[in-house]
This record gives structure tokens, C-alpha cells and sequence, in this order.
């Protein structure tokens, strides 16, 4: 089995070079380097100390290939919630975002539909008005944004959005809140 390129990336995604990933597993750079281009094979008790290095274990560096992973989402991937009360429809448009550091979603506001208020919390609020004219409330302010018009803001006041007459929005909130 060839490992050396799944290594390699895993090295260079935890930012290290390989004289660093040496230092740590007390081997040559000269080795990590033929691990790395398949020309030798580590020991399993080696493999194992390499990986401990690299922030991972043995069983998660073989399971996890990433080949499964999905990239591209559809409307059949996506989870809604519809609130009656607030005229509003929430999409997930990225199953399970609440794990990863962002989250986006698509907000649709009917005719004098709002959005839930939101209390300060760290992070960043990104949106972009796909249809429509929002209101941005935050603190006791108030900011208008239209069709083709984004939003940026630091969530460190009670913030919500409402519309008089209906509108959709691409909504980011990192790290996740929805």
C-alpha cells in the first residue's frame, strides 16, 4: 500500500516541514522524505509514532480517505424549518454546517417576516440579499440592504432581521448559531 502522498498532505496541512516532522518522530529528514515518495516503508511502530506527530492515530489515518466526502449540495440535501410566527423559512443549505466553522444559510422573510433575535455571541455575520429589501437590527440601530447589496457584522448586540415586503437572503454565520 502506498501511504507516502496521504503523509505528505497530512504534514503539509498541519504546516510542517519535513526536517520539523523529523524532529518530532526523531527520524532523518532523509526518511520522512522516501516515506513520503513510497520509496520506503515505515514500521507500524514508526507509522504509528509519524502520525502521532501529525495529530492523528493509526485507525483514523486508514478510514479516513476522504474520498467520501461530499463537495457539491442540492435541494434534496438541504433541511428546512418553516416559523408560522415570524413568517420566515430557514434552509440548511449545507447538511450538518453546525459542525464546521461556518454555517450558511438561505433565509426566506415573507411579507413582514423576521428573523428570531439574536443575542451578542462571538463570531462574524455575513449575508448577501438575493431578492428583496432587509432591515438589519443591531443594538439599536437600524441598517437597510436591497437586492444585490451584502451585510458584515460583529454579533456583539442583539441583532435580527425583518422585511415589510418579503425577501431571501444568503446568510453566513461563523462560527455557527443557527
Amino acid at each position: 500500500m502506498q501511504i507516502g502522498q496521504k503523509l505528505k498532505d497530512l504534514r503539509v496541512l498541519k504546516g510542517l516541514t519535513q526536517e520539523e516532522l523529523a524532529n518530532r518522530a526523531e527520524l532523518s529528514k532523509s526518511f520522512i522524505s522516501q516515506v513520503e515518495r513510497d520509496l520506503t516503508s515505515p514500521s507500524i511502530a514508526t507509522l504509528v509514532d509519524i502520525l502521532q506527530c501529525l495529530g492523528t492515530n493509526i485507525s483514523d489515518f486508514f478510514n479516513s480517505d476522504g474520498g467520501d466526502e461530499q463537495i457539491v449540495f442540492s435541494k434534496n440535501d438541504y433541511f428546512e424549518k418553516i416559523d408560522g410566527e415570524l413568517n420566515n423559512k430557514i434552509e440548511w443549505i449545507i447538511p450538518n454546517a453546525q459542525k464546521n466553522i461556518m454555517e450558511p444559510i438561505l433565509l426566506t422573510l415573507e411579507k413582514d417576516g423576521s428573523t428570531y433575535p439574536d443575542n451578542p455571541h462571538e463570531g462574524e455575520e455575513f449575508g448577501y440579499v438575493l431578492q428583496g429589501l432587509v432591515t438589519i437590527h443591531i443594538g439599536s440601530k437600524t441598517h437597510r440592504a436591497k437586492k444585490g447589496e451584502s451585510f458584515y457584522f460583529i454579533p456583539d448586540k442583539k441583532h435580527y432581521i425583518t422585511s415589510k415586503s418579503g425577501a431571501v437572503i444568503l446568510w453566513v454565520s461563523s462560527p455557527p448559531s443557527f
